[in-house]
């Protein structure tokens, strides 16, 4: 199990070239990816977001990809651009003369001016950058998706936790379920008894139907058996090694629906009790599978 959240960065040269991948990722249904990339790698990214598609399920995913000459490239160009120098010079001159200074333009003066020295880069093919940037990806990714797998250690034992007491609640309302039949049968006597009629005789045919009926109205087996299944898928859940969170994330949606139905049918206090506390650990439960891959 991997929670959403994550960080990872990674790094490679190529030829005076670093490559640096820096990735976070956050909670989301789908899997949303943000990609920044300077505008030489811009041709790359549909391979940048194939990789990432191939390792990652879910979550919002912010990509940043930064591209940096260092310094070392025995390719690059240094150009004086003269022309501009002695522009430069001519203007530096005359403002001397205008503001009557007697200094002369020096050679440091003009060098730092923009744009006299000039870099020429080599032009390189997008794919030319590709091994690098492929490399500084899979160690960004890698590094996030072991922050993710810790962090989804601690999901999953909360998540335990919650599922632990879900499991107690619906052991106790099976154990009380049989118990609802038998007292509902004692309160209608009880009632006909008050009423001043005469009690009915135990085999007493309408007596009967009517217990039969409350008996099919009240009759909770199915949602707890179908609970049962999904503590079990649950269980499956935690041992799978693939993406984890749509599915949780339906059992969750299921288990409130048998909470429901449970909650309408049981016609019992100590049943109605359970069932408050399983809706209060699976809106806790919820929560945490938002988190989860």
């Amino acid at each position: 199990m991997k929670s959403m959240t994550g960080y990872g960065r990674g790094e490679a040269s190529r030829h005076g070239f670093k490559v640096a991948v820096e990735i976070t990722s956050v909670n989301r249904k789908q899997t949303d990816i943000n990609l920044g990339l300077p505008r030489e790698l811009e041709p790359l990214e549909p391979r940048i977001r194939d990789e990432i598609n191939r390792t990652i399920a879910r979550g919002r995913l912010n990509v940043r990809v930064a591209l940096q000459n260092s310094g070392d490239n025995g390719d690059s160009q240094l150009r004086l651009n003269r022309s501009l120098a002695r522009r430069y010079a001519r203007e530096y001159q005359r403002l001397a003369e205008e503001l009557r200074l007697d200094s002369a333009v020096s050679l440091d003066l003009l060098a730092r001016s923009p744009g006299v020295l000039q870099v020429d880069e080599p032009a390189h093919d997008p794919d030319w950058f590709w091994p690098a940037l492929e490399k500084a990806l899979q160690q960004a990714l890698s590094r996030m998706i072991r922050m993710r797998e810790k962090e989804g250690t601690h999901l999953s034992r909360d998540l335990q936790s919650r599922m632990t007491v879900m499991r107690r609640s619906v052991a106790r309302i099976r154990k009380q379920a049989p118990n609802v039949l038998r007292r509902y049968q004692e309160q209608l006597r009880e009632r006909i008894r008050k009423a001043g009629l005469e009690s009915p005789e135990p085999d007493d045919e309408r007596l009967l139907k009517e217990v039969v009926l409350f008996a099919d109205r009240s009759d909770i087996t199915e949602e707890l058996t179908r609970l049962e299944s999904h503590f079990q898928q649950f269980q499956d859940c935690l041992k799978s090694p693939e993406p984890v969170g749509r599915m949780l994330d339906f059992l969750s949606q299921e288990m409130n629906r048998e909470f429901n139905t449970i909650g309408s049918k049981a016609n019992d206090s100590l049943i109605s009790r359970d069932v408050v506390i399983l809706k209060t650990e699976l809106e806790r439960f919820r929560e945490q599978v938002q988190n989860v891959e």
